[in-house]
């Protein structure tokens, strides 16, 4: 017989995290700066992935007044290699607003912290319930897996009317303190026991006294979750023209970079030049020449594809020595590429 899931349930799960939970550079304290940047950084990002990013950026802005004050491109390189650009310019804008609008002070409710730019409804359940205790959910993907094999449920995820209706039956369960724990104990069942590959580990699961989908043998089968479209394939040609290096002489290496347009994928971080189609080595030699780059030799050819949510970059990239530099290119040096310019992923594979 399943257990009914009530305040049982709810100190069970609790009693569980205390003892059992990972040791996170954000969960030393509770400022809700430091939660608020781990969980815009923990979104479609491991945890592993993540430490030494957050550790850089708290270095670098450690309060959020540093944030605030902070220049777009500083972030920008902060930021590298976590994708989805636009969570750090909205951290930016929300920055600002608590230190121009808010007097500093990091608003503690649940709506006012959603009103602040790039903060959705899971990031203000956990900002609120962690750090102001709160008793407010925080619904994401790890939370949705867990509560549909607990029901089971084989309702779509990603419906949103499942969402709220889960959100409702978990902000009806939290205690009356020290709800950070209930929120932190949930992502973390998710995390640990009822993972997304391979089978929930319901032999050590806490709360599986309450779980029906492990009663009924479902719970591996669980969540359902609809297909996604196939994404779209983008074929491109991309350049790495750099210079000689002639230590004798003075020269330092430089590589060509340009800045993307200000809106779209990847808005306002820098790229290697390059095209929208694949091309041999004969075409992207030409293509060098017509920017009037003067090559010098073709020293090698790389293959890489880059996959977005939506699109897949099919990348041919080519190394070429070139004599001279126009000015159509920014010619950065390594140390640049290295500390100062923000390059995605996308083109940063092509430094390696």
């Amino acid at each position: 017989m399943v257990k009914k899931m009530d305040t049982s349930f709810t100190w069970t799960l609790m009693d569980w995290y205390r003892a059992n939970h990972r040791a996170l550079p954000w969960r030393k304290d509770k400022a809700p700066y430091h939660v608020w940047v781990s969980e815009i950084m923990l979104q479609q990002t491991r945890v592993e992935a993540v430490r030494e990013y957050y550790k850089r950026f708290m270095d670098a802005l450690p309060t959020i007044s540093d944030l605030a004050a902070a220049e777009e491109e500083t972030l920008l390189k902060l930021w590298q290699g976590l994708g989805y650009y636009n969570r750090i310019r909205n951290m930016h804008k929300a920055a600002q607003i608590v230190e121009q609008e808010l007097g500093g002070v990091f608003p503690c409710g649940y709506a006012e912290i959603k009103a602040l730019p790039g903060i959705g409804e899971y990031t203000a359940g956990a900002i609120a319930s962690i750090c102001f205790d709160v008793p407010v959910a925080a619904v994401d993907g790890n939370v949705l897996r867990v509560m549909s094999r607990l029901k089971n449920d084989s309702t779509d995820i990603q419906n949103a009317k499942f969402k709220k209706q889960i959100g409702a039956e978990l902000t009806a369960l939290y205690p009356q303190e020290h709800c950070g724990d209930f929120t932190q104990g949930l992502i973390e069942l998710g995390a640990l026991i009822c993972g997304p590959a391979g089978q929930p580990k319901c032999e050590i699961c806490p709360v599986a006294a309450y779980c029906q989908g492990r009663e009924q043998g479902t719970a591996a089968a669980l969540p359902v979750k609809a297909k996604k479209k196939a994404r779209k394939k983008v074929e491109m040609t991309v350049f790495i023209l750099h210079t000689a290096e002639n230590a004798a002489e003075g020269q330092v290496k430089r590589t060509a970079v340009c800045k993307r347009d200000a809106t779209g994928l990847l808005a306002g971080l820098y790229q290697f030049p390059n095209v929208d189609k694949k091309m041999q080595a004969s075409e992207a030699i030409a293509q060098a020449e017509s920017w009037g780059c003067r090559p010098k030799d073709l020293l090698r050819r790389a293959e890489y594809c880059h996959v977005f949510t939506h699109v897949e970059w099919h990348m041919t990239g080519y190394y070429i020595l070139v004599e001279t530099m126009p000015h159509a290119f920014q010619w950065a040096t390594d140390a640049q590429l290295a500390q100062e310019i923000p390059m995605p992923t996308a083109f940063g594979y092509f430094l390696q």
